[in-house]
C-alpha cells in the first residue's frame, strides 16, 4: 500500500449517529427506542431487542420493503425521558424500555438502555445511553444455582445470606464500574 500522493476525500460520519435500514411495513416515529428484530433491520423497539439508539426523525417505510429506507438513530447521548415510578434516589440505576416510547427501571423481559444520569422530577429523569458499550453485561448475585459448585452451593458450609448480601453489595459496585467505563 503507497501513501497517498493526492488529496483522498473520505466519506465522514458523525460518531454519535448511525443509519439502519428498517424493517417492511412499519414506521419508525421520531424519539422512538429502536431495537434490532434479530435479522439486522431495525424496528420500534421491542421488549428483549438489542437496543440501536433513538430515532432522530421519522422514518416511514409503511409501504416498501425491508431495507428500502434507513433510520437514523442517535446512539450515544443525554436524553429526557418519562420512567414510570422514578424517584431522586434512582440516579444511576438502569433503565429498561419495554417498548419504544415506555421506560422503567425493572428488568424482567425488558431492553437496558442506559441509566438514569440526572433526576428531573417525579417520573422524569436524563438519561445517559451508549449504545456502543454493547449489550449488557451483569453479573447476578448467586441466589440461584444448582450442584455445579456456584455459589449457592456454598450455603451447606456458610451463612447463605451473608453470602448472597456480600455478592449483591460486590454486583452492585462491579455494575457502576462497568457502567462508568461505557455506558
Amino acid at each position: 500500500m503507497a501513501t497517498l500522493a493526492k488529496d483522498s476525500p473520505r466519506v465522514l460520519e458523525l460518531g454519535d449517529v448511525n443509519e439502519l435500514p428498517v424493517i417492511a411495513a412499519d414506521i419508525i416515529y421520531e424519539g422512538a427506542a429502536v431495537g434490532d428484530n434479530a435479522s439486522g433491520y431495525a424496528r420500534p423497539l421491542v421488549a428483549g431487542d438489542p437496543f440501536r439508539g433513538f430515532a432522530e426523525r421519522k422514518a416511514d417505510n409503511a409501504a416498501g420493503a425491508a431495507g428500502d429506507i434507513n433510520v437514523r438513530v442517535l446512539t450515544r447521548g443525554l436524553m429526557q425521558l418519562s420512567i414510570s415510578a422514578l424517584a431522586i434516589t434512582d440516579v444511576g440505576k438502569d433503565v429498561y424500555a419495554s417498548d419504544d416510547d415506555t421506560f422503567t427501571l425493572t428488568k424482567s423481559t425488558n431492553t437496558r438502555i442506559g441509566y438514569v444520569h440526572r433526576w428531573v422530577s417525579t417520573g422524569v429523569g436524563i438519561i445517559a445511553f451508549n449504545v456502543c458499550a454493547g449489550t449488557e453485561v451483569e453479573l447476578t448475585d448467586g441466589t440461584t444455582g444448582t450442584a455445579d459448585n456456584t455459589v449457592a452451593d456454598v450455603g451447606a458450609a456458610f451463612s447463605q445470606a451473608t453470602l448472597n448480601n456480600n455478592f449483591a453489595d460486590l454486583t452492585a459496585k462491579v455494575n457502576y464500574l462497568l457502567r462508568k467505563m461505557g455506558n
